[in-house]
């Protein structure tokens, strides 16, 4: 069998975009290798073998057990030889020292499965994994410890509970590698460390866990190709993951390691987070750069292969705050319910030319039955408020949940409010969302996404009960930002109409908990309507729901939830998920193994009420339906740019190309808000674009972005893509703001403006930019530019 040495040819051909960045090769990597399986110098090899890894990542939390083994066919069939498997530490330690590893959680059965069906495994176990998990698959306990910026750092808060979990791993996983009969080849620590922080002793503090967990097969690392360079260790073989530019790459690793070429992650698609259009990937482009890679003797894990579904409350959250859809179809080539089609074909056609000599694909697996369910009504209901646990907190101001060793879920405040004028009550940081009550009657909604935590209040002419009813919708899963404590955040104030502020204390808790896998709490039920506090224009105010269906044999469905408004879903007591009518997800996927003959009860929890308590089950999702107009309500689109007679902080031209770049102002400045401005781009059209704008401190490191919203874009691309500005802070280089270029015009022409509310005043010593990523002819890449920063930098009509 012929063996490919690309290394001279990579290296050579585009030096030049390396430049200073270029190192000498380093010796072999130090990782672990087994008798069996070894990292050679060009090679993955298997009993001495070359073996070219074709993997596809599949989480088995997202796949229902019953239809584990067909989905590891379908990726078996795509002409994948390996499959990638994340560990949540959190799915498997909600409460701190109890570990779960039965039914769903079943990992080990899971490798076994896969190793029957012919399937070598990547095991991926955290302790951090991203993954638009719950807060990175981190356990929210954590969160108990008063310390901020703790997490991911070579804390004893941190590092202690973190072994523990690997010592458990090793424990239930350690039996299932290659060197002892096993499918796992390879083990990865921690997860794209690289792009949150420069302690590289911390990776070596984390490796050394697993070895002492008992894991003797090669241990890797990956990370985002311009984080490669600065987050390897010899002690560690790298990949790097990416979704364009495979041989950019793969030109990364050949200047840190002498070793075979591997992606850790090529994104066949993108999740979709609420709000948002769907997202979707090119299919013949992803195919162009996996033979890329594979012509150049690479390997390779595409993530999603299979994306499955967030079942339960474990979707995470984009930051600074959009929460995932619980469908994670992903647009990869196996779809939410294990459909293949056009996507999936284009694969295993471009796939097979590259098999090895012997090897045959076997054929697809069928689709799983799929029934429809006609619509049934939902004709009990139980009011939220009414059936609030007895257990109440009593506090003077309240503290983040986690204090109270509550995980998830609803909390409600109660505070009395005494005789007053007009004025404006506020608190200082609400997490996620919350819905104020006066008496009974809504007065207004707070709201993270715009950091809006403030309620006008009307004069009363005698005291009255304030009600607060927050919804814990994700943590965030990606930065610093998993430091995401939630509940309401006091001192809670009221400020009357030139009146001075008052703390409100005396504070009363009450909280339903959904724990680990969102278990419904007793609750009473009522025929009809539900009777208690009342939404916006007398709306039913939140609360559960429930009817039944029956069928007479089972099979998926896609229950259609576009006409109630925001909460959860629980068939015969098991949590599907979240809903939001909003979109773009409209529907539910019910696999057919929860579906039993016979009556199937569901409960619906809707915050916001519905406008037709009915559900009808479809044959196929409806993935891409917004509607911004059932939102809450949002902070007023009326502002414009406020630059004029401004001295820039900084001015100047960025570098062409992809790579991500580090602008050090002359000095700190400090404010508010600030705007980065783009005058002209590389490729001489009137666009601009950028897939990540982080900011710097003092001492280089970047900034929490947790409070950030968009105080002004000039425009962003809405039709044709997601090209929204909030891609610009999320964090992922993959996505990227983009001025508006479809529909009517004018589209607008430089400058372009982006302008970033911080939250408060802060020190800013400069700014990290990442251009789009992609091909080197990509619209909107910026040239020159210029960034303000001030208290103010927009005004508002």
């Amino acid at each position: 069998m012929t063996t490919y040495h690309p290394r001279r040819r990579l290296i050579q051909g585009a030096a030049a975009a390396v430049g200073s960045l270029l190192f000498p090769l380093a010796g072999k990597v130090q990782a672990a290798e087994s008798s069996r399986f070894q990292i050679g110098q060009n090679d993955f090899l298997l009993d001495g073998k070359r073996l070219q890894i074709r993997c596809g990542e599949l989480h088995f939390a997202r796949v229902p057990r019953e239809y584990w083994r067909h989905r590891l066919q379908a990726i078996k069939a795509m002409g994948l030889n390996t499959v990638c498997a994340y560990l949540f530490w959190n799915y498997h330690e909600w409460r701190e020292g109890q570990y779960d590893w039965s039914g769903q959680r079943d990992a080990a059965e899971f490798c076994r499965i896969a190793q029957q069906e012919g399937l070598w495994v990547i095991l991926r176990p955290g302790p951090y994994a991203c993954a638009e998990w719950e807060m990175g698959g981190l356990p929210w306990w954590l969160l108990k410890h008063p310390k901020d910026n703790f997490l991911r750092t070579r804390d004893d808060a941190y590092v202690q509970p973190a072994r523990r979990w690997m010592h458990e791993v090793g424990r239930v996983l350690a039996p299932m590698q290659i060197t002892q009969g096993g499918p796992i080849l390879m083990v990865q620590v921690e997860n794209e460390y690289g792009f949150f922080g420069e302690d590289l002793e911390y990776m070596r503090v984390m490796r050394q866990a697993l070895l002492d967990a008992k894991f003797d097969v090669p241990l890797f690392q990956c990370n985002p190709t311009n984080a490669v360079v600065k987050s390897h260790i010899p002690e560690l073989f790298s990949v790097a993951n990416f979704g364009s530019q495979p041989l950019a790459g793969f030109k990364a690793l050949a200047s840190v390691q002498q070793g075979p070429l591997m992606c850790g992650e090529f994104y066949s698609g993108w999740f979709d987070t609420w709000g948002a259009p769907h997202r979707r990937g090119d299919a013949s482009k992803a195919v162009a750069d996996i033979q890329t890679m594979l012509k150049a003797n690479g390997s390779f894990s595409l993530y999603m292969a299979h994306g499955g579904t967030t079942f339960g409350l474990w979707g995470g959250c984009d930051r600074p705050f959009r929460p995932d859809t619980s469908s994670y179809d992903y647009d990869a080539p196996i779809g939410e319910a294990g459909w293949t089609g056009d996507k999936f074909k284009a694969y295993r056609d471009g796939i097979q030319p590259f098999l090895a000599e012997g090897e045959s694909l076997p054929p697809v697996p069928p689709r799983m039955s799929v029934i429809e369910i006609a619509a049934f009504a939902l004709k009990e209901s139980a009011s939220v408020f009414a059936n609030l646990p007895p257990r109440v907190i009593k506090t003077a101001s309240p503290q983040p949940i986690e204090q109270y060793d509550i995980s998830r879920g609803l909390v409600a405040y109660r505070v009395t409010l005494p005789a007053g004028p007009a004025g404006v009550l506020e608190a200082a940081k609400v997490r996620d969302l919350a819905w104020v009550y006066v008496n009974g009657k809504q007065a207004g909604t707070m709201d993270t996404r715009h950091n809006r935590f403030r309620v006008e209040l009307a004069a009363r002419s005698k005291p009255v009960t304030v009600d607060i009813l927050l919804y814990t919708i994700a943590r965030v899963n990606f930065g610093v930002e998993i430091h995401d404590r939630k509940g309401l955040h006091g001192p809670v104030s009221f400020k009357p109409k030139n009146g001075q502020r008052q703390a409100l204390e005396n504070w009363e808790i009450r909280a339903i908990d959904f724990d680990a896998d969102g278990k419904l709490p007793p609750l009473a039920w009522k025929p009809g309507r539900p009777q208690g506090h009342v939404g916006s224009a007398g709306s039913a105010g939140p609360a559960f729901w429930r009817g039944s269906f029956d069928v007479s044999s089972s099979g998926d469905t896609f229950l259609d939830m576009s006409t109630w408004g925001q909460g959860v879903v629980w068939v015969n007591g098991r949590c599907l998920g979240r809903y939001w009518s909003i979109g773009p997800t409209q529907t539910m996927y019910l696999p057919g193994p929860w579906i039993k003959p016979g009556r199937n009860e569901v409960v619906v929890l809707d915050l916001t009420g519905p406008q037709s308590a009915r559900i009808a089950g479809l044959s196929t999702p409806i993935l891409d339906q917004l509607h911004p107009e059932r939102d809450l309500p949002r902070p007023s689109n009326t502002a414009k740019p406020k630059l004029d007679g401004l001295t820039p902080a900084h001015e100047g031209q960025f570098l062409p190309g992809s790579a991500t770049q580090d602008v050090r102002f002359d000095k700190p400045v400090r404010g508010r808000q600030l705007c980065l401005e783009s005058l002209d781009a590389f490729d001489g059209k009137q666009f601009a674009s950028v897939a990540e704008l982080a900011l710097l401190g003092a001492d280089g490191k970047t900034l929490n972005q947790s409070s950030w919203t968009i105080a002004y874009v000039s425009s962003e691309e809405a039709n044709k893509e997601d090209g929204s500005a909030l891609n610009a802070i999320n964090g992922q280089i993959t996505d990227h703001w983009h001025s508006a270029y479809s529909g009517k015009p004018p589209f607008g022409s430089h400058p372009h403006r982006l302008i970033l509310d911080l939250g408060k005043q802060v020190e800013v010593a400069g700014i990290r930019y990442t251009p789009r990523q992609g091909a080197d002819n990509v619209t909107g890449r910026i040239k020159h530019y210029r960034v303000y920063v001030a208290d103010t930098l927009v005004t508002q009509d």
